[in-house]
């Protein structure tokens, strides 16, 4: 295994970081509230950054994820490329590449997911979904949703053509409760093409195989899975650069918080566990790319994603005393995503008993 970055990644890596810092501020994070912030994914958008996602891989996002969770900036990088333009590389037909990547790469089309099992979406023979997802992570600012039904198919929705409603979580991800009623979607990997005049709500033709629909499934929901843990990984380094400088200049008794021996310890143990939650991404992300199994790999980089995230969130938060207890300051806000990113990886007991239940099946590759 080798995860030193190519010299694509690392020059979007450096890109990135420079457009995160200089535009996702905590002025402007306070002003977008719950919203997205538009501006700024214009700027990654045109910067290229979204398109560089098809040549840099898995591992290439990871990477610009971490740069986006140092500064919890609100835009829905994370959703587009897990939910979108890598499952529309990788498993969408040539008329839905066509149709849909140049606009995933200019910002115009924004992609969110509802691809977790059990699923409460039913879909009709003719390709008419019903049910209602309570959470979607990104819903408000997206064009498409990626959902998937009961039988685990993946389907592309337009979100004008379903009722989307506003819903608050704990971090400002702009999410939404999706309601479709009979609402039309287009099969992942159909060849029917709305600009030809097909029937986008067509199921069959040349659809993924139902065969296939659980691999398929499965390849989103660890892509999807992965990628956040890189976003995790972001927000813990950002939590803990804040701990870090906050105790190296805030003094007690005459001297640096920083030279506390009970501060050193547990700032100690977030490095630790920030660590692993990276190096866990990104052997997952680096197996995705080289074509080798990685479903038991994303698991466990959600696994420390959630427990470690959690862990290290609290500490950034508990090192800055009582000014971490301030709901206006910066770091308060990689709190409240850690906490969000937890809960949507999945609790740490959930993740582990699916971990073993695919170990058993013998599922997850070597």
């Amino acid at each position: 295994m080798d995860f030193t970055p190519t010299e694509e990644q690392a020059a979007a890596r450096g890109l990135a970081a420079r457009i995160f810092g200089d535009l996702a501020t905590h002025e402007r994070l306070s002003a977008a509230g719950t919203g997205g912030d538009a501006e700024l994914w214009k700027a990654l958008c045109a910067a290229g950054l979204v398109a560089a996602v098809a040549r840099t891989g898995l591992l290439g996002l990871v990477l610009l994820l971490e740069e986006q969770g140092r500064t919890t900036a609100q835009v829905p990088f994370a959703a587009t490329c897990a939910y979108g333009l890598l499952p529309v590389t990788a498993h969408g037909s040539p008329g839905q590449r066509d149709r849909l990547l140049p606009g995933i790469e200019d910002g115009t089309v924004v992609v969110c997911g509802a691809v977790r099992a059990p699923s409460p979406v039913r879909a009709a023979g003719e390709g008419r979904l019903t049910g209602v997802v309570p959470v979607v992570p990104w819903l408000r600012d997206a064009t498409h949703a990626l959902v998937a039904d009961d039988r685990r198919r993946l389907w592309l929705v337009r979100t004008a053509d379903a009722r989307c409603e506003p819903v608050e979580l704990t971090a400002p991800w702009s999410a939404g409760r999706l309601t479709l009623d009979g609402t039309p979607g287009e099969r992942l990997g159909a060849d029917a093409d709305p600009a030809a005049g097909a029937d986008p709500a067509a199921g069959a033709g040349a659809a993924v195989p139902a065969r296939d629909a659980g691999r398929v499934h499965a390849d989103v929901l660890a892509t999807a899975r992965t990628a956040f843990a890189g976003l995790q990984a972001g927000v813990c380094a950002g939590s803990l650069a804040r701990a870090v400088e906050h105790t190296n200049t805030r003094e007690q008794f005459g001297r640096p918080l920083a030279t506390h021996q009970a501060v050193q310890l547990r700032a100690a143990d977030a490095y630790m566990d920030t660590e692993a939650i990276r190096v866990t991404a990104y052997e997952a992300a680096w197996r995705r790319d080289e074509g080798l199994p990685y479903a038991t790999h994303a698991l466990t980089a959600a696994w420390w994603a959630s427990e470690a995230g959690r862990r290290v969130v609290h500490t950034g938060q508990h090192l800055h005393g009582g000014t971490g207890a301030d709901l206006e300051h910066p770091v308060h806000r990689h709190f409240l995503w850690g906490r969000q990113l937890d809960a949507y990886l999945g609790c740490g007991d959930e993740v582990l008993q699916e971990l073993g239940e695919l170990l058993v099946r013998g599922e997850g590759g070597t």
